[in-house]
């Protein structure tokens, strides 16, 4: 079982990028299919439930600002660090993530990703590169451990260094006990 709790999308947010995206535009849902049209994404991580997507599902890719939305129901004031980017959801209401899946979501090893820390205000409060190791959970656990020793983090975002996509959140006090 992983030390921290990684978050999806939350139920409001979802319900919200299910009709317009961050950016501003009209949702445009689709099939996800075997073919590939009119986008390759069958086993491309959703964010409101933290799994791959499957074939024949109604998904949509939205333009999503994660660190906005959480200073929205903080009243932190992040400024120029705001940032959105491209995430896959159910195009439908989506009951979040099944119970605790075991592991880290998306955590292939090998791949790339940035681990971006933020202190209270959304302020960026540091950040590193990081090699999903063949133990990802550990690995993750680990790095986890490292961002929250600074007292001054708030949540961690872990993003795809490819394309920059938000993956999932982690927030202080939302695992390792004694330590968040």
């Amino acid at each position: 079982m992983t030390r921290y709790s990684p978050r999806s999308i939350g139920a409001e947010a979802h319900r919200e990028l299910s009709e317009r995206d961050d950016a501003g535009r009209q949702t445009e849902p689709f099939t996800a299919r075997e073919d590939g049209v009119p986008v390759s994404c069958i086993g491309s991580p959703l964010r409101c439930c933290l799994r791959a997507i499957r074939a024949g599902e109604r998904i949509a890719l939205v333009s999503y600002a994660p660190l906005r939305r959480w200073a929205a129901a903080t009243g932190a004031a992040p400024g120029a660090y705001d940032e959105q980017g491209p995430v896959f959801i159910h195009a439908e209401e989506c009951g979040g993530p099944d119970a605790p899946a075991p592991g880290y979501p998306f955590a292939r090893a090998g791949a790339l990703r940035t681990l971006r820390r933020y202190n209270a205000d959304g302020q960026i409060a540091g950040g590193r590169l990081f090699e999903i190791p063949e133990d990802a959970e550990a690995g993750f656990d680990r790095a986890f451990d490292e961002a929250f020793a600074d007292p001054e983090v708030a949540l961690v975002h872990v993003r795809a260094v490819e394309y920059g996509c938000f993956q999932f959140e982690v927030r202080r006090g939302d695992g390792a006990p004694g330590r968040a």
